[in-house]
């Protein structure tokens, strides 16, 4: 069993539209509503990879309601989520049909109060003590009212129960998350810049492994992913470039990741393994969807270079 944690999880919206023009009218030739949230899209995948997966985080309102309706037929996912009195937030996708471009809309979260922060705290360490956990998941921003060090409370509490824990943020609850050490971190190239104050991608993954997490593996968009572990450091790459819809790549990239942790895989296979997933969800026509025909025929064309030695 693998928990993935989405605080600030959202209604996922895709609009197709022939073309996107600013300042007019578009007629939507298409419209679909996924449960989302980084978490969300990361259980997703796992269960696509036949991994039973509960998802825990907060849901509200009528649209935390839909969200709940459409997860409860996803199979292999098990609905964990809290309730809050606050509306779950709504993303919203417009794909351009003609470009393949995306344009992002993105809703805060609801304010969480202090009593359902300590709920769900509470209903956290449950989960994680499970028999069978093999791997947490910490993933995406804080909505309103949940405390900035938040994710590193959920990082020494899964450690306490001896689960490895992989975090997916970014600004401070980032900073704040790396320093109680975490299994894996995976910031983006922006994150990471903004962690360690380096654009130079090898120095700054480096950095942030020094700053406390056991593995920094860093998404660097359409050139793959850069690795520093206790076991080495690695560069894995696509075979080719593909075009689409990046909307939960990166997410799908975690799911890489987490499921090569949870089946002990070597690093090698787990970054090949996410950089394939990551490839085929950007040409997936939904977001937080990946194209399997994709996946199996890039995964075992992915270049990974680096050694075994302690980074």
């Amino acid at each position: 069993m693998i928990l993935t944690v989405t605080l600030n999880a959202a209604l996922d919206i895709t609009y197709r539209v022939p073309a996107l023009t600013p300042h007019a009218s578009h007629r939507v030739t298409e419209v679909t509503e996924r449960p989302g949230g980084k978490g969300l899209n990361v259980a997703r995948v796992l269960a696509a990879l036949g991994h039973d997966v509960t998802v825990t985080g907060f849901a509200g309102g009528d649209t935390g309601r839909a969200l709940r309706d459409r997860l409860a037929t996803e199979p292999h996912i098990t609905d964990a989520l809290a309730p809050v009195a606050g509306a779950t937030r709504r993303t919203v996708a417009v794909v351009d049909a003609a470009t393949g471009d995306t344009t992002q809309l993105n809703e805060p979260g609801p304010a969480v109060a202090p009593a359902e922060w300590a709920a769900f705290l509470d209903s956290y360490e449950e989960l994680v003590r499970r028999d069978g956990m093999a791997a947490v998941a910490l993933c995406g921003s804080l909505p309103p009212g949940v405390p900035v060090g938040a994710y590193a409370l959920l990082i020494r509490s899964a450690r306490a129960a001896r689960v490895p824990v992989l975090l997916d943020t970014s600004g401070e609850p980032l900073r704040r998350g790396v320093a109680a050490r975490p299994d894996v971190v995976k910031p983006n190239a922006d994150e990471l810049a903004e962690l360690t104050g380096s654009h130079e991608p090898d120095r700054a993954t480096r950095d942030a492994r020094r700053r406390g997490a056991h593995a920094v593996v860093a998404s660097l968009g359409a050139d793959g992913l850069l690795a520093v572990t206790a076991d080495g450091g690695w560069r894995a790459r696509p075979p080719k470039r593909v075009r689409g819809n990046p909307t939960g790549a990166g997410d799908s990239a975690v799911a890489g990741l987490l499921s090569g942790l949870a089946e002990h895989l070597p690093w090698p296979d787990r970054l090949a393994r996410a950089v394939a997933l990551s490839a085929a969800t950007v040409v997936a026509p939904v977001a937080g969807e990946f194209d399997a025909a994709t996946y199996e025929d890039l995964l075992p064309r992915v270049a990974v270079t680096g050694q075994v030695t302690a980074a």
